[in-house]
């Protein structure tokens, strides 16, 4: 990964190419529940929600591109889970398989714990084996699972909450 650069990412620098991937991620696959792509106004306050709160958006770079890019934030609102967060890492469609997200995942569990986190929540479509895999790799347990939690693609989706205690 010598060519590749671990960097925090700014909405004016970084905020296209990042809805790019969520706009790509909504429109294809059940890793998002969400059903419209984001704009730019959505982007925007996205970064400025997460820059208030101190959560990280970490982004891994080559030449000037996006190849994915990992945060969290608050898991819950209420004052009594400020140590717990919920995460996501998202890789660009043609930069899958490259251990990208592994790696991005690892320093999300660094600067949550940096952060004096006492946990990080990942939701994942119960069907994202690849995710899945993943988590449990890094030593997430499944600690839940919400039947029919989403309705996309014409049909019930059901979301596993994976927990890694830091």
């Amino acid at each position: 990964m010598s060519e590749l650069k671990l960097s925090d990412l700014n909405f004016e620098e970084h905020g296209p190419q990042i809805m790019e991937i969520f706009n790509e991620v909504i429109s294809s696959s059940t890793a998002l529940y969400e059903y419209q792509p984001r704009s730019m106004d959505t982007m925007r306050s996205w970064f400025e929600t997460k820059s208030a709160s101190n959560f990280p958006v970490i982004g891994l770079i080559s030449q000037g591109t996006v190849l994915g890019f990992a945060s969290y934030g608050a898991f819950r609102p209420q004052p009594a889970y400020q140590f717990t967060v919920e995460h996501s890492v998202y890789i660009h469609q043609d930069h899958r398989g490259n251990g990208y997200g592994k790696f991005l995942l690892e320093e999300i569990i660094k600067r949550a714990r940096a952060s004096q986190m006492r946990s990080t929540i990942g939701v994942i479509d119960a069907q994202n084996l690849a995710s899945i895999r993943l988590h449990e790799q890094l030593g997430f347990k499944q600690v839940g699972m919400v039947q029919e939690a989403g309705f996309k693609f014409d049909r019930w989706l059901d979301a596993a909450l994976y927990q890694l205690m830091l």
